[in-house]
């Protein structure tokens, strides 16, 4: 399966325990992310990680282009509710992942639902009705 990891700056520490925690699980999977975070999350955890853009930068428009064309499996973005800087590309991927059927995490208590949902095979589905057209290169 293919991961996208995104985090407002109030939340990327967040995501980098997050994926300490639980990293046994990220590394049967391909996991790319927006460039601050993963590379966070790369330093932190030694997963390799593809690097899109920062936010800032069109990162989040690269990830929707990604789920547009059935590239990725489960987004994981972790929201600060305090913030406003990125509420454009928050309701962008969440439109995306509702339209898309993608699994969609904004907070640390659905990611852990949607990653041992992902360990145990709950979201094998994925590729049986979506199957992939080509694969993601890292």
């Amino acid at each position: 399966m293919n991961i996208a990891l995104m985090a407002h700056d109030r939340r990327k520490e967040l995501m980098v325990q997050f994926c300490i925690a639980y990293c046994g699980i990220l590394s049967k999977h391909t996991v790319c992310a927006t460039n601050t975070t993963g590379k966070l999350v790369a330093e932190a955890t030694g997963l390799p990680v593809y690097l899109f853009l920062s936010c800032q930068h069109g990162g989040s428009q690269q990830i929707g282009a990604r789920i547009a064309y059935n590239e990725i499996d489960m987004v994981l973005f972790f929201c600060d509710p305090q913030s406003s800087d990125m509420d454009a590309d928050l309701s962008y991927i969440t439109r995306l992942c509702d339209q898309y059927n993608i699994p969609y995490a904004t907070n640390v208590g659905t990611a852990e639902m949607l990653i041992h949902g992902l360990e145990r095979g709950d979201l094998d589905w994925r590729e049986i009705i979506n199957p992939k057209t080509k694969p993601f290169t890292v």
